[in-house]
């Protein structure tokens, strides 16, 4: 007995969905530097994060709202693994013909603190839910039109709670939290507004290119 054909993926589904877990490992590793833009001063995990919320709202708006969070469901099997494999490959002896510079140099980048790891799962999972729930609801009121409007209004109100969550879980009771979640707060916001509006439409163009 034959089973049937599996029906075809769409093109861009696909393409969204590898670009998307691997923007989930990398933005980890880009977080352990912070950036000066100007009189800001962001950890550079954001444009990965700002990458994540363009891909899920672009497959929100081709796809809906169901596959776009199963998107970020999914996208918690790539991030879980990486974590894994950075404890790994930090409990493992380096080698002796290695450079001692950039030996400590990665222990560095691989090494973080349990709250670190569980702010970040955290404030993925919550932050990229709520951009796909709120890009979805502001597309039922308004349609298909601005998608500008509807992609940078969710990305900002994500960006605020993926710092409150992550700055409270990993550093509340370390040192003073208040001025850090100010200045990650304007800097997100302001990235989310300038970035996200003219990457949403390079992103769905792109899907609807893919999927011709």
């Amino acid at each position: 007995m034959q089973t049937a054909p599996a029906p075809p993926m769409s093109r861009s589904l696909l393409a969204f969905s590898i670009f998307y877990g691997g923007m989930t490992c990398i933005a980890g590793v880009l977080g352990n530097k912070q950036v000066a833009l100007g009189p800001l001063a962001v950890e550079a995990g954001i444009f990965a994060f700002l990458l994540l919320v363009v891909t899920s709202s672009a497959v929100a708006e081709l796809h809906g709202r169901t596959f776009a969070n199963q998107l970020v469901l999914l996208g918690f099997i790539p991030l879980l693994v990486s974590i894994l494999l950075s404890l790994i490959v930090r409990a493992l002896p380096a080698s002796p013909e290695m450079q001692p510079a950039h030996r400590d140099a990665i222990q560095l980048v691989l090494g973080a603190t349990w709250r670190i790891w569980i702010g970040g799962i955290v404030a993925y999972g919550i932050s990229q839910t709520l951009n796909v729930t709120i890009f979805s609801w502001l597309k039922g009121r308004e349609g298909a039109s601005l998608l500008w409007l509807r992609a940078g209004l969710a990305s900002v109100l994500s960006q605020v709670v993926d710092t409150l969550l992550f700055v409270t879980i990993a550093f509340l009771g370390v040192f003073p939290i208040g001025e850090l979640l100010l200045g990650q707060m304007i800097a997100k916001v302001t990235l989310s507004a300038l970035l996200v509006p003219p990457l949403i439409y390079v992103a769905v163009a792109l899907g609807r290119r893919l999927d011709a």
